[in-house]
């Protein structure tokens, strides 16, 4: 499969992806816990179908050391145990606000208040940043059909 556009070679993508490269550095060295972002970013992927996020967050992920299990389950966090309160909160908040056109309301205030009790401002700001992040990648990969599968641990980091 050969993508629709190679950013790499745009002047244009070239100095819009500078910026978009700066923005994922910030918001990894948040407050909010790595383990999190990687799920979430995960999350978001699965949601918009990108494969390439989804490649990429699952090796990350995994050479940082999470579990294979807890990975399998993202899909399915509501049913799994493996996951805590506060991951929990933060993969609903990234569910509703990636599925924001399907829910009349955005996110709820009750989805909100859960994420507020187990994350602070800091953290809450850097989670509805990171999912505002992930759903503009996901879109800019779908939308040319990137193909996925060679990414490499922190090939882009």
């Amino acid at each position: 499969m050969d993508a629709r556009l190679n950013y790499f070679a745009s002047p244009t993508a070239g100095k819009a992806l500078k910026h978009f490269i700066s923005a994922g550095r910030t918001l990894k060295d948040s407050a909010l816990p790595a383990a999190t972002q990687e799920l979430v970013a995960l999350r978001v992927s699965q949601i918009n179908g990108c494969a390439v996020c989804i490649d990429m967050h699952t090796k990350d992920a995994a050479a940082a050391g999470e579990t294979s299990v807890r990975l399998n389950l993202v899909a399915a966090w509501r049913e799994a145990t493996v996951f805590t309160e506060a991951e929990r909160a933060a993969l609903e908040l990234a569910e509703q606000g990636t599925r924001v056109a399907d829910a009349a309301g955005g996110v709820s205030d009750a989805v909100w208040a859960n994420a507020a009790k187990h994350h602070d401002e800091e953290q809450l700001t850097a989670l509805v940043m990171l999912v505002s992040f992930m759903n503009t990648v996901n879109r800019l990969n779908v939308i040319t059909q990137q193909p996925a599968g060679a990414y490499e641990p922190g090939q882009f980091h």
